[in-house]
């Protein structure tokens, strides 16, 4: 099973991680993250034409696609090494995922870092400093907060005291045949 404080040094620091499906995975959902932050920030530019704009865009929903197929493949690989658990009566159904909940901790981490490089920077006044500290103060709480949900939710799958499934996202505007702007612009 994954343990948080593996997973929170792979985010970290690109710390080595253990081998295996499940990692390959999460490697998979922490670069499409790490891409889709970068497009994020590019759209957001407003000194260049709308066609650079238009590509950013493109880039984000193929990123958005690749980071929910790494979620989806997260939790079928959790669930495979949780196949032979006797989910026992009255067990928890877990709203969210622990592929979820990974994703999430892969966000958080890349927020933790922009965060901190706020408050190194020397161009600002130590108000933004000091605002910024506090929010990557808050940040870090909520990373921890979520490591350890995610700690709990697999140990207790690990007992057959709840479980999750996988949620296929289905991402319709990124489907020729599900878009409507796009199987009309076939016709």
């Amino acid at each position: 099973m994954i343990r948080s404080s593996d997973l929170l040094a792979f985010h970290d620091q690109g710390a080595a991680r253990p081998a295996g499906a499940v990692w390959d995975a999460i490697e998979a959902n922490h670069r499409s993250n790490r891409l889709l932050w970068d497009e994020e920030d590019l759209a957001r530019r407003r000194n260049v034409p709308d066609a650079e704009i238009a590509g950013n865009k493109r880039a984000i929903d193929r990123h958005n696609q690749a980071r929910n197929d790494a979620i989806e493949r997260i939790d079928e690989h959790l669930l495979a090494a949780l196949a032979e658990v006797r989910r026992k009566p009255g067990a928890r159904l877990s709203s969210e995922t622990a592929g979820g909940m990974i994703d999430r901790l892969s966000i958080v981490s890349l927020k933790i870092r922009s965060m901190r490089a706020q408050t190194e920077r020397t161009d600002v006044g130590p108000e933004h400093i000091e605002s910024c500290r506090a929010k990557l103060e808050r940040l870090v709480e909520q990373r921890s907060d979520l490591a350890g949900c995610l700690e709990r939710l697999l140990e207790e799958a690990a007992r057959g005291e709840s479980y999750f499934k996988v949620y296929r996202q289905f991402k319709m505007y990124n489907d020729p045949q599900l878009n409507p702007a796009l199987y009309r612009e076939k016709r």
